[in-house]
């Protein structure tokens, strides 16, 4: 992404407040023009107020003069602050917004590809880069410029040949910055890249902090954010010492100007008023000059920023071809002839897989793993497509209906429970615009949480904390369980949904569990075949294919897979 797009995409972004922005340049262009104000007063009062050209004149306008100018460029300074500020903050919020709504919509297949730390840093750290570089240039870049041409302006009215000589400063200025620009570029492009990692580093450290100490392994993690935070200390030091090395240069050509126009100044016939006016302006321009060689830094740490947050921005979501929007399923799912594979390396997840599941049918999927049974549940999902072969529900093709349409029949439940850091209410009503309390207490009553909502200090009213950990895993099961009730989809799918559940706990959760299923079309993954002897089919993959199918004692009767896999869990259960 060249710079030009970048910076088109970012003015478009600060457009909607283009007024806002009006004012805050106008107000830049007030501070600019009290620059050269101090300068003029500076020539009068030394010209007017000392020597032989001394003129009579109130001593009370030296302060009102001096008073009015810095005033003035307080008005405009805090106005410039604050309208900036502004627009700022809002331009942060829209960015984040864009750039988390498009995360929530991004492919399956994108987790699996990019680094959680990635995703994070993206979202807080690149996005809040990108907006102090827009703030960084429109501040200092507009008006500092803005200073510059007012004060070149003062200068040129006063002697516009030693502003000649002054103005060999600005193009060494802009070659030094064209030079560091490529370096600078690439140096926050590494920068990014490591941070994100130790990014990464540090959410694994506090994701995994039981295994880390069960297992000793602090001196492993230290080691891993040491090396990041190393390599992140090296890329800002270069990148610090390649932005710091124009300003000793600058000033050294700066002061060989200002050496110059002071000789020249001398025996020229300039008044002490206007030596010390253009004087003053001409140091004056130091700092906006400074200004705008360190703005090239932040610029381009913005810059690489940017691209990878437009980047995020511009990534395909997930495919959406649908049109048609479903009532309520009645649960008629059919697999016809589906192939897939994650990637052309990988071979074939599923391999022409044929299966119908009727409505209100149970069908267990069985297997050793990396057999399918995962893969079924993700095209069953939608989470992938498959390459060959298609899915319909209720006849209708999976590609004709919307995805939210598709999703709004479904329920899952799965061995991975995820629960967020909010109520328990929210939680289980997770979704909905708004919580039917009935409908809630129902659906808490299912699940065998009763006895849990009322040892808890606010009842469903209280915060669980991250991924619910103020609750025990089989609690945290039959959460997710309660919210799949609570859904009450057409269509159930039960990932090893009561393996974290004590003996005690799965009867009860199962009890639940047949309540939920009567009448649903039910999808169960299940390691224990003890759980799914009932279903009314049971299918047996491996290596992507379905190689039985039947009830529990046709298979057994078979004595093919199924029932080799079910003695041996039978064998190890009486052991």
């Amino acid at each position: 992404m060249n710079n030009q797009t970048v910076a088109s995409r970012l003015f478009n972004l600060v457009k909607p407040y283009r007024a806002r922005a009006l004012l805050s340049l106008l107000a830049m262009a007030g501070t600019a023009a009290t620059q050269p104000m101090l300068g003029k007063a500076l020539e009068l009062l030394l010209d007017k107020g000392f020597g032989p050209n001394k003129v009579e004149f109130s001593l009370w306008l030296i302060p009102l003069i001096l008073l009015t100018i810095f005033i003035l460029r307080g008005v405009f300074t805090f106005s410039t602050a604050y309208l900036n500020n502004w627009i700022m903050s809002r331009v942060l919020n829209d960015l984040r917004r864009m750039v988390f709504d498009k995360l929530l919509r991004l492919p399956v297949a994108r987790f699996h590809e990019e680094s959680t730390g990635k995703v994070i840093n993206t979202v807080i750290g690149d996005v809040r880069q990108v907006v102090d570089m827009i703030n960084s240039v429109f501040l200092a870049f507009v008006r500092d410029t803005l200073v510059i041409i007012g004060l070149l302006v003062g200068l040129l009215y006063l002697n516009w040949k030693l502003t000649l000589i002054a103005l060999v400063v600005i193009p060494l200025t802009a070659l030094i910055v064209r030079t560091t620009t490529k370096r600078l570029r690439r140096l926050n492009r590494e920068n990014q890249r490591v941070t994100a990692e130790m990014t990464q580093v540090v959410e694994e450290a506090a994701r995994g902090h039981q295994v880390i100490r069960v297992f000793s392994g602090e001196r492993y993690e230290r080691r891993r954010f040491e090396e990041r935070s190393t390599a992140l200390r090296g890329f800002t030091q270069r990148a610090t010492v390649a932005a710091a090395a124009t300003v000793p240069i600058t000033q050294i050509a700066t002061a060989l100007a200002v050496s110059i126009v002071i000789v020249m100044a001398i025996r020229s016939d300039m008044t002490v008023g206007e030596f010390t006016n253009f004087i003053t302006l001409m140091l004056m321009l130091l700092q906006p000059l400074k200004a705008l060689v360190e703005v090239n830094g932040p610029m381009q740490r913005g810059m690489a920023a940017a691209e990878t947050v437009f980047g995020m921005i511009d990534s395909p979501v997930e495919t959406d071809t649908g049109t048609k929007v479903l009532g309520r399923a009645k649960g008629h799912l059919k697999l016809e002839n589906v192939s897939f594979r994650y990637s052309e390396q990988n071979p074939l997840a599923l391999a022409g897989v044929n299966l119908e599941i009727l409505p209100g049918q149970t069908v267990a999927l069985v297997g050793v793993s990396g057999g399918g049974k995962s893969t079924f549940v993700n095209l069953v999902t939608r989470f992938y497509a498959p390459n060959e072969g298609r899915i319909t529900l209720d006849g209708v093709p999976y590609e004709e209906i919307t995805l939210a349409s598709l999703r709004e029949q479904l329920a899952m439940v799965s061995q991975n429970v995820v629960l967020f850091d909010d109520t328990l209410g929210a939680n289980i009503a997770y979704g909905a615009e708004t919580v039917d309390h009935d409908r809630l207490a129902a659906a808490i009553k299912a699940a065998h949480l009763s006895d849990v909502v009322a040892a808890l200090p606010e009842g469903v009213d209280t915060q669980i904390g991250e991924n619910g950990m103020r609750l025990s895993g089989g609690q945290r099961q039959r959460v997710a369980i309660a919210r799949a009730i609570y859904k009450d989809a057409p269509i159930l799918i039960l990932d090893e949904a009561t393996s974290a559940l004590d003996n005690e706990s799965e009867r009860a959760v199962q009890a639940a569990l047949d309540t939920l299923m009567a009448g649903r079309t039910t999808l169960v993954i299940a390691h224990r075949l003890s759980t799914i002897e009932r279903a009314d089919r049971i299918v047996v993959m491996e290596q992507g294919r379905v190689i039985e199918a039947g009830r529990h004692d046709e298979l057994l009767a078979a004595n093919g897979m199924y029932a080799n896999l079910y003695r041996l869990q039978f064998t190890k259960a009486e052991q």
